[in-house]
């Protein structure tokens, strides 16, 4: 439907004395199909980010008219689902380009900060239990609570000088830890590691190898590729199955991890702006990290609201630096390895 416009000043847009707004576009004039068309989420989905978010939306200036935080939130979803400033998003709510970016950059810094409210692991016994079971009945392996891996995302490069951003295929990017549960929610997402850093280290540089080894998550483990080290809290699979349970561990490892791919594509899918399809996120590393966790806490949101987190169609990510081999690495850590052992002759022989 046709919907009437005006481009406004971006100088008098954002904030206002006495909190006027501007509202060009009203939710209750489009259509739920036109919503998810052009935004990817539903009237109601959007309606509960501006209630939870609104606050921070709407802090006072000295400027004389603001953008109403609907507003704000609708720009902000059109970016992250279409991964471009494109003319005809900010003509559809009646704001310039200039200030879809300035709205971007408002509603990606009120989501990270409450990042934590949404992205964290179940702080109770009974829940931590859940974890273990759920995963358990999908493919037989015991004590997990959660599947790590990393996702690189392409950013600009920063300066000719610093070569730490660019990846193994030469690509400037973050790479991203993220640790998901079986129904693909992120409980750990660290988003700031500059590409040049391999997968294992990213871990062991992290805040999630902190937590583990200060013994905050006893009696459990993560699941891993092979990009990362064997250890007493993260089993990874066998480089060279050759028993029948190595080969029934790797086979229920493979099934397991399996989790977090799907994880990535979706929200490489759902949020274009990661996908690398319209470019490298366009903004210094400490900027494009807050985006890409701001993309991550709507993710969880929206499973929170019963969005199925593989309900969208699935498109690759960024293609990702090859994973290299560290299995001659894992007889440092005898115990892990040890470990390891007696899960497969317990469960798996």
């Amino acid at each position: 439907m046709a919907i009437p416009i005006t481009v406004l000043d971006c100088d008098l847009l954002l904030y206002g004395r006495g909190h006027r707004t501007l509202d060009r576009f009203k939710l209750d004039d489009v259509t739920d199909e036109y919503l998810m068309s052009m935004y990817g989420f539903p009237r109601q989905f959007i309606y509960y980010l501006v209630e939870l978010l609104g606050a921070s939306l709407s802090r006072p200036t000295q400027r004389s008219r603001a953008i109403s935080p609907e507003t704000q939130i609708l720009a902000a979803l059109g970016f992250y689902t279409s991964g471009s400033f494109q003319t005809r998003m900010g003509d559809a709510i009646g704001i310039s380009q200039a200030s879809m970016s300035r709205c971007v950059a408002n509603v990606t810094e009120a989501l990270v900060e409450r990042a934590s409210q949404f992205i964290h692991f179940p702080a109770d016994e009974a829940s931590m239990q859940a974890l273990k079971d759920e995963f358990y009945g999908l493919a037989g392996m015991p004590g997990v609570i959660g599947v790590v891996d990393c996702i690189h995302v392409a950013i600009k490069a920063p300066n000719a000088e610093d070569l730490s951003y660019v990846n193994r295929k030469g690509l400037h990017s973050l790479n991203c830890l993220m640790v998901c549960d079986i129904r693909g929610a992120l409980m750990t997402v660290e988003t700031n590691w500059p590409g040049s850093l391999q997968d294992y280290a990213v871990l062991q540089q992290s805040s999630l190898r902190s937590q583990f080894e200060a013994g905050m998550h006893k009696d459990s483990w993560l699941l891993g590729d092979s990009s990362f080290f064997l250890r007493t809290w993260l089993m990874t699979p066998l480089h060279i199955p050759e028993t029948p349970a190595e080969y029934r561990y790797n086979m229920a490892h493979s099934a397991t991890h399996s989790v977090i791919e799907k994880t990535f594509r979706t929200l490489c899918s759902r949020f274009r702006c990661l996908d690398g399809s319209k470019g490298a996120l366009q903004y210094s590393p400490e900027k494009s990290s807050h985006i890409i966790l701001a993309c991550c806490v709507l993710h969880n949101i929206s499973l929170e609201h019963g969005m199925d987190v593989w309900s969208s169609p699935m498109t690759g990510p960024m293609e990702q630096p090859p994973e290299e081999e560290y299995e001659h690495m894992e007889s440092l850590d005898l115990e892990a390895d040890r470990m390891r052992q007696e899960l497969m002759l317990t469960h798996f022989s």
